[in-house]
């Protein structure tokens, strides 16, 4: 039960000069500067530094021009949610919607794929409208 109360109310924040906590701390805190040193991350970290202390002004318009871009891209998502249209539709009715489109666009496709040129066309019309005229059940036969 020591295990769900923990896992709801959390432990303690451990601090860094407790002696309970202190080689731990130690521990993790050489893994993460191994991890920086590996992976440039600490370099990376003192060249911002460095321009932070160099152009003050400018990099607090970069960072906040950041912050105010965000929160920007963020009103705007939300007013395209709260003006998207207030119907419902369900997973069957929106999967429905998909699949009839498919079908509209295979059918327009096939249909576009097996136009023939004017010209072949008339012909090809001409020859169907003589054979229904004669149908086979003309008076006259060939033998």
């Amino acid at each position: 039960m020591g295990s769900w109360k923990k896992f709801i109310m959390g432990e303690k924040m451990p601090d860094k000069d407790d002696p309970q906590y202190k080689e731990r701390y130690e521990k993790d805190v050489d893994a993460g500067r191994r991890f920086a040193r590996w992976s440039g991350l600490d370099r990376l970290a003192a060249k911002v530094q460095d321009f932070a202390n160099k152009h003050t002004k400018t990099f607090l318009a970069i960072v906040f021009g950041f912050v105010i871009l965000c929160f920007g891209m963020n009103v705007y998502r939300m007013g395209l949610v709260w003006s998207h249209s207030g119907e419902r539709k369900s997973a069957v009715e929106q999967q429905d919607e998909l699949i009839k489109n498919r079908h509209r666009r295979v059918r327009k496709a096939v249909s576009s794929v097996h136009c023939v040129p004017p010209s072949i066309n008339k012909d090809y019309q001409e020859s169907v409208t003589k054979n229904n005229q004669d149908n086979g059940l003309s008076d006259t036969k060939e033998d």
